[in-house]
């Protein structure tokens, strides 16, 4: 064979087999950065704490997910670049000018098979797995195009600033709650997750941004006890009640000077009733303030995340709230909370009647004004706004820009409401219909 073929051929080969590594490089770039992408933090979190090391460099490369993918995209386009000029090459020696459109269609083949559909596949199907054995050399690779990357970060920024568009500097590409609730929500269409469930999980995730003013109970539906009563007016007062803990007040109801429990009560008056020998003695020498609680007060901007903690500490179920001026706003419990995570709670002694949403026969509800838009989104899987308003009543006031007489009609937000009873200035029951 003569020696120049003999050399060409072996440059051949070598120039072939050149491409075919940079071809694996390219497939480890692709489905190393869909592996990363796709793996789910909560997974490799698992894995790490049970000693995977693949996982936990996993979760650091992840944390900067910019960085990440600015890194895996310099390296595969450099590969990708680089195997496309050496094939150019060497077609061009072997058939010509012709070569060029026949190494382009013979690399986009190629690069479309076995470096982009097969390894992310791959990856996709065995996301944290091919994370964790991926995390090591792309470590490398994040940290020797580190300098690049961020030239690339700032320029890039820079142009889109001369556009008028602005970045942040410190943001995630993935914020971890709108990624939990999006799932949350595309698993809910899909009939995967279960309303109830969805719900539930929102609800938690929910509590640290939502304040306390947003559920209290509002000052005009507290009951309350004067402190001035006779003991007896008191313990009937008491007994008739729904509640266990009833605020007390003396002169102005803004003036709370404790919170009585039934509890306590019933068992100061059994104890003056035994020592005293007779009823009447024990009512006379029964003294509310030695049975009252001190009022535990909190702020109306308060969050319900910091609020339950609060609970949890000082063991207590049962808050006054006032606004920045300390005048008496409503009040909150520990299950005003909880039903924010698992909805309505119900025992043998709440009304009956406390069902605030009715369906009628015409497919409209009638809604009590005094429900949260919170509260019936959640229940009729509606999305009415709740920015400028907490109930539905609020609702209806604020797009009405007025305090609406009964029978009056409005149509906003894709949906038609009549107030159908008012009760001095106060919006009592609405008909609600989708349009």
């Amino acid at each position: 064979m003569d020696p120049e073929m003999a050399s060409a051929d072996g440059a051949y080969w070598m120039i072939a087999a050149g491409i075919g590594f940079l071809l694996v490089l390219s497939g480890f770039f692709s489905g190393s950065e869909t592996a990363l992408t796709a793996a789910s933090r909560g997974k490799l979190r698992s894995q790490a704490d049970k000693g995977s090391r693949g996982a936990e460099r996993a979760l650091e490369i992840t944390e900067d997910n910019e960085k990440l993918i600015g890194s895996v995209l310099l390296g595969n386009n450099l590969v990708n670049i680089l195997a496309a000029s050496l094939a150019t090459s060497l077609f061009t020696r072997i058939f010509g000018e012709s070569g060029v459109a026949l190494a382009t269609l013979v690399m986009t083949l190629l690069v479309l098979i076995f470096a982009e559909v097969l390894p992310k596949t791959y990856a996709i199907t065995n996301a944290e797995a091919a994370a964790s054995r991926a995390s090591a050399p792309i470590g490398i690779v994040v940290k020797v195009f580190a300098p690049v990357v961020s030239a690339v970060r700032w320029l890039v920024r820079l142009i889109l600033r001369l556009f008028g568009v602005k970045t942040d500097p410190d943001s995630h590409i993935l914020a971890v709650r709108e990624e939990i609730a999006g799932a949350l929500s595309l698993g809910h269409s899909e009939g995967v997750v279960q309303k109830e469930d969805r719900d539930r999980i929102l609800g938690a995730l929910d509590l640290g941004e939502r304040t306390v003013e947003e559920i209290m109970l509002h000052r005009s539906g507290i009951e309350m006890i004067d402190a001035d009563l006779e003991p007896q007016e008191i313990l009937d007062r008491c007994l008739k009640s729904n509640h266990t803990r009833l605020p007390v007040f003396r002169e102005d109801p803004d003036n709370i000077i404790g919170v009585i429990h039934a509890k306590d009560l019933l068992r100061s008056m059994h104890k003056q009733m035994i020592s005293a020998g007779d009823v009447e003695a024990a009512f006379t020498e029964f003294v509310l303030s030695d049975v009252a609680m001190e009022p535990y007060f909190v702020p109306e901007t308060t969050t319900l995340d910091d609020q339950m903690r609060e609970f949890l500490r000082r063991r207590t179920h049962f808050a006054l709230v006032v606004d920045e001026y300390g005048v008496l706003q409503g009040l909150i419990t520990l299950e005003d909370i909880l039903e924010e995570i698992v909805g309505e709670i119900t025992d043998e002694h709440d009304p009956a009647a406390d069902h605030y949403v009715v369906r009628s026969d015409d497919g409209s509800f009638f809604v009590e004004g005094a429900m949260t838009i919170r509260d019936i989104n959640r229940e009729l899987d509606w999305s009415l706004p709740d920015e400028h308003a907490n109930t539905v009543a609020g609702l209806v006031i604020h797009e009405a820009q007025m305090i609406p007489e009964a029978g009056q009609v409005f149509a906003f937000h894709g949906f038609r409401f009549t107030v159908h009873e008012r009760t001095e200035n106060r919006i009592t029951k609405l008909k609600v219909r989708p349009l």
